[in-house]
């Protein structure tokens, strides 16, 4: 997982045009902490750039997530973040109109109910269950077979 595409259109607006977008967005992932120390941030035309230590595969997506969601970004390249390989199988989702995690969760891991667990994994990106919007990029959990 380098690269990330996101849609630039939507996502939380973090910086304006007097701000440093990077200074922003790592001040953004470093507030909610999903575990990667040495963070670095670049940010050029709609492109973060991150690099840093993972404690994990999850902490990295979450970071990758985190940058992606904000207005503004359409590319996330996080080669640089070192991390430990991915141990649970995750899909990606865009959030489109009339989603709701509930229904995400039907779709995906089969019942409405097990959308907590989507919130959890997501709980950085998402800090409202019921404040998800259109072009989001959340990820999922995918249940063992």
């Amino acid at each position: 997982m380098g690269l990330f595409d996101f849609v630039a259109d939507f996502g939380k607006k973090l910086f304006g045009k007097s701000d440093d977008p990077a200074e922003k967005i790592q001040q953004e992932i470093e507030e909610s902490n999903p575990g990667v120390s040495g963070l670095e941030v670049t940010y050029e035309e709609g492109t973060v750039i991150l690099s840093g230590q993972a404690e994990s595969a999850e902490a990295r997506e979450k970071a990758i997530l985190m940058a992606g969601n904000i207005k503004g970004v359409h590319t996330v390249q996080a080669d640089a973040v070192d991390a430990p390989e991915q141990t649970v199988k995750v899909e990606y989702y865009t959030i489109v109109r009339g989603d709701t995690l509930s229904g995400i969760a039907k779709r995906f891991l089969g019942n409405a109910m097990d959308y907590p667990l989507i919130f959890e994994a997501n709980r950085e990106v998402i800090k409202d269950p019921d404040l998800i919007y259109p072009g989001q990029k959340i990820r999922i959990p995918v249940k063992s077979e």
